[in-house]
């Protein structure tokens, strides 16, 4: 499909902004005609990563290691604020970002080397810290779910961050560890308008699909909650109160918010995005983001950077907690159980 003056059908990103990394750039010729480009089609490449257990650092995120099988995130999100870590790679946090997925094929072996590690202390795994564990390609490569036959293996906690149905797929596994109190899930939902969800979010699923991922997993005994990620101030932000009572109605039983960032390339790839498919709201979410970003598009501080500063940053947050309220979800997620934990039997064999 060729580009539209909406941009590239599918993509969240027009085309692929400077690397900052990157002293080199490749110029198109400014003569050619942009709708006769022909649309990236996505690559996936090995990942020859030799660890896949990151630790966090961030005091702002409430998990201490995660575990990423792919890098890059076919989704597209036009909001992502994981898209500059694609420029470590020498790659673009635009088209590249959703185009040039690198895949940990030895992830789910990687992972069960680390857990037998003597060193090794279980504590909740969160999949995944950056990218979508259930991005579209997972279908087919099914990384996550290994990675998940590990964990139910080891009886280690875990808690999945998606936005794909796809997670429905893994009740099974889910439902096992759930059943030791090592499982929840969080939904994120930022808006229940299709027409603004398939614009913002080309390839994951729909609102309707996701609280019906809710419902599944809640009937399968796996505490699952929403999260109203990214809230888009100036655009999403009055969906709040709808998009609690939705989740709530499906079964959720905690939620929790993250206002949207936009560090680095992202600034560039969403107001880009936002000048296509809204131009008559552009400048006032721009306006919106500055107020809550001490005048900027973003504020990187830790304890500022997830829910904003000022008092139009301290009435959203008073505004969602109402809305929590109202709906019942005022819980926290739940405190996964390391109780159960067993190293892998092939590991505990190695030893005598």
């Amino acid at each position: 499909m060729k580009a539209d003056a909406q941009g590239v059908k599918g993509r969240g990103a027009a085309g692929n902004p400077p690397n900052r990394f990157e002293t080199i750039r490749l110029e198109p010729d400014p003569d050619r005609d942009p709708a006769e480009d022909p649309a990236p089609r996505t690559v996936f490449l090995r990942d020859v990563s030799r660890t896949v257990i990151s630790r966090n650092e961030s005091p702002d995120v409430p998990f201490e290691v995660s575990l990423n099988p792919y890098r890059g995130c076919e989704h597209g999100c036009a909001y992502c604020y994981a898209r500059p870590t694609h420029e470590y790679l020498g790659f673009s946090a635009g088209l590249d970002f959703e185009s040039r997925i690198l895949v940990k094929e030895d992830a789910p072996d990687l992972l069960r080397r680390e857990l037998a590690a003597p060193k090794w202390r279980p504590a909740a795994l969160t999949l995944s810290g950056v990218t979508d564990p259930y991005q579209p390609v997972e279908r087919r490569l099914q990384l996550t779910r290994r990675c998940l036959q590990v964990l139910v293996e080891c009886r280690h906690p875990v808690a999945i961050i998606t936005k794909n149905h796809l997670v429905t797929r893994d009740l099974d596994l889910l439902g096992e560890l759930a059943r030791l109190q090592a499982a929840s899930v969080a939904i994120s939902l930022p808006t229940l308008k299709p027409e603004l969800a398939a614009a913002m979010e080309p390839r994951a699923s729909l609102p309707a699909l996701r609280l019906d991922a809710i419902r599944r997993l809640t009937a399968a005994g796996i505490p699952t909650g929403v999260l109203v990620a990214p809230i888009v101030p100036g655009l999403t932000d009055p969906e709040i109160p709808a998009i609690l009572q939705a989740a709530a109605a499906a079964g959720a039983s905690f939620a929790a918010r993250v206002l949207l960032r936009l560090p680095h390339a992202v600034a560039e790839i969403f107001s880009d995005w936002l000048e296509r498919r809204l131009p008559l709201r552009r400048t006032r979410v721009l306006n919106a983001v500055k107020s809550m970003r001490g005048g900027r598009l973003n504020e990187g501080r830790f304890g500022a950077r997830m829910r904003g500063e000022g008092s139009a940053a301290d009435r959203l947050e008073h505004f969602f907690e109402v809305a929590c309220r109202r709906t019942g979800l005022t819980g926290a997620a739940p405190t996964l159980s390391t109780a159960s934990f067993r190293r892998p039997p092939s590991a505990q064999l190695e030893l005598f």
